[in-house]
């Protein structure tokens, strides 16, 4: 269900497993209380979420106060977040930004319009995958629901494995993973990678070549020079 990768005083940093709801879903059992019993704490909070489909870097905190500043950190767009993707699809264009807004859909599924009043934002960087496939690093500067899987469809490019945007995708997951995480808490720096290719929980396409050898040049996403349209 998870992986702890940081205990702090005032939060827990886990890897969420794929196929895991953050929230009480059907009859799984609740990944929050099973993190608690983990760090034999009574209650954590959560401070963002991912998608059941997601896997990845997910910051709980550990009292209301550090929920609280924690939250409003993300809030004030404060914390870098990146996220690995594998698209099915060569995309209109290889690097740049997705702008919008977001509109429900059918059914679970948002879209992505030309509007501008309350956009998604997105930037990416694309490399070449296996079998015309290709791998994404991407840096969502809001915080929307099914924000990178809506751009990068957007783009031509959906996630393999995505089961609402690409249905006739078959794959042994949908490949989104929340890579790395920074932000400053308590006047002191943090920064946390979570390397899929070091877990054999998230799937096996991280290991193919072409994908593990772009991961290779994105290790520290919070030092390249992210496009700006």
């Amino acid at each position: 269900m998870f992986r702890i990768i940081h205990l702090h005083p005032d939060f827990v940093v886990i890897n969420k497993y794929p196929g895991v709801s953050v929230h009480k879903d059907d009859q799984d059992v609740m990944l929050v209380q099973e993190v608690c019993k983990s760090v034999n704490e009574m209650q954590l909070y959560l401070v963002h979420r991912l998608d059941k489909m997601t896997s990845g870097l997910l910051l709980l905190a550990r009292s209301p106060e550090a929920a609280r500043l924690l939250s409003d950190a993300f809030a004030q767009r404060q914390v870098e977040k990146y996220y690995l993707a594998i698209g099915t699809k060569k995309p209109k264009k290889k690097q740049g930004l997705v702008c919008g807004d977001m509109v429900r859909s059918r059914r679970s599924a948002w879209k992505l319009t030309s509007g501008k009043e309350n956009p998604a934002v997105t930037q990416f960087f694309s490399a070449a995958g296996e079998n015309g496939q290709r791998v994404f690093l991407c840096r969502p500067r809001t915080g929307k629901t099914h924000q990178i899987r809506v751009a990068l469809k957007s783009v031509g490019s959906p996630i393999l494995g995505d089961a609402i945007y690409n249905p006739a995708s078959d794959a042994d997951r949908g490949y989104l993973h929340a890579f790395a995480l920074r932000f400053d808490y308590q006047e002191a720096a943090f920064s946390f990678v979570c390397d899929p290719r070091e877990y054999d929980f998230t799937g096996s396409q991280w290991h193919q070549t072409t994908v593990s050898n772009a991961i290779d040049q994105w290790l520290s996403p919070w030092s390249l020079s992210w496009p700006e349209r």
